[in-house]
């Protein structure tokens, strides 16, 4: 896994598959790179990822339930038929955001946020 904080958002490039044993490094480092750089967004990219149990499922749902607390979202940028299967199975696009590449989800991302900072002032 390669990870990427730009702003307020975390980037998680997943470089193999997310069974059980990925997805526990995945948790925990996320987790602390999300506590410590106050991470508002994350957004995983599945370029690499062929397959996903239901710990993935797991994983994103927690991710995703970690920054929703603090007005944030999640999303996923280059999935695969396989894994969009599973995510459209499980229902995750009713709550996770779905884009063509990272750049396209972090300006999503960045416009939103700066759009809520200007109401603010």
């Amino acid at each position: 896994m390669q990870y990427d904080v730009q702003g307020n958002c975390l980037v998680i490039y997943i470089t193999d598959d997310l069974d059980h044993y990925a997805v526990t490094k995945l948790r925990d480092e996320s987790d602390r790179l999300i506590d410590r750089e106050h991470v508002k967004h994350i957004i995983f990219d599945f370029t690499d990822v062929g397959f996903m149990d239901s710990s993935g499922i797991g994983l994103i749902m927690g991710r995703y339930k970690k920054v929703m607390f603090i007005g944030g979202k999640a999303a996923v940028t280059n999935v695969g038929e396989t894994v969009n299967r599973i995510f459209h199975l499980s229902g995750l696009y009713r709550i996770i955001e779905r884009f063509d590449s990272i750049p396209e989800a972090l300006k999503e991302f960045q416009e939103k946020t700066g759009k809520e900072n200007g109401n603010k002032l």
